[in-house]
């Protein structure tokens, strides 16, 4: 992921994703960076299987750097998230459910400590419904929700774990415990 001729900043702020704690369920690969979108691109994908293998949900997390900033950024990275999961019909009926899975987003940033700004992005539920030959399933609801963000340093440590946390709740796995040592230690 690191880029020998890359600028320090970039360097820096892809050191800062490494070494992180996943669940289990979880499966990140590194996948190739958008090339047009900036100079400098890093990206991850995610995976989410239950315990019979069957994938629960998916996502994407991808950087983006700019040494000269970009005007639309108001800033010189930014963070593009997508997440994608199955869910209940009875949710998916729910007519709030796009502001709780923005809620979702922007609690994880916080949650996390994650400084940002210039967040933008959509919560979009998907019917698909098969015919004819392609009897899989009578339908198949989803739920999608992107983002992109500006954060306010390199460190994007705090915002792959936001991201992995909105992949957890929207992938419905249950929170696991983090553990805070004492102060002092």
């Amino acid at each position: 992921m690191t880029e020998p001729l890359a600028p320090s900043d970039f360097r820096a702020a892809l050191a800062s994703l490494r070494g992180h704690q996943l669940r289990p369920e979880i499966a990140l690969t590194e996948i190739p960076g958008p090339t047009r979108l900036a100079p400098y691109a890093a990206a991850l994908s995610a995976e989410v299987l239950t315990d019979d293998d069957e994938l629960a949900g998916h996502g994407r997390f991808v950087i983006l750097y700019d040494p000269d900033g970009q005007p639309a950024w108001h800033g010189d990275f930014r963070i593009i998230v997508l997440v994608k999961a199955p869910m209940d019909s009875e949710v998916a009926d729910d007519p709030l459910l796009g502001e709780v899975g923005w809620s979702w987003l922007t609690s994880a940033l916080d949650d996390q400590g994650a400084g940002y700004h210039h967040l933008s992005g959509t919560v979009t539920r998907v019917l698909s419904e098969t015919f004819g030959g392609l009897e899989l399933s009578d339908q198949d609801i989803e739920m999608e929700i992107r983002g992109s963000w500006t954060p306010v340093t390199s460190d994007l440590g705090p915002h792959l774990q936001a991201w992995l946390n909105l992949v957890e709740i929207s992938c419905d796995l249950v929170p696991i415990p983090r553990i805070i040592p004492p102060s002092g230690l």
